[in-house]
């Protein structure tokens, strides 16, 4: 399962960037993060190219494993 998110939060000890950088191994699927969630919902352009990115980041899994967070677009 791939987590999709729009959560940016790196600070305290509960932050997704610190479980990330805890809990990360290579065998870790990534965290697909969108970088302006307020743009996705009013853009379609922008939604356009995230979810392109998304579909190939998707398409070349084993690419991306352990690397932790991927920011789209």
């Amino acid at each position: 399962m791939i987590l999709l998110t729009a959560n940016r939060s790196m600070k305290g000890k509960d932050s997704l960037e610190q479980v990330l950088r805890e809990e990360n191994s290579v065998d870790s699927l990534p965290v697909i993060t969108i970088g302006d969630a307020d743009r996705f919902l009013a853009d379609r352009l922008y939604r356009n190219r995230c979810v392109d990115r998304i579909i190939e980041i998707v398409l070349d899994i084993q690419t991306w494993m352990g690397v932790g967070r991927l920011f789209v677009p």
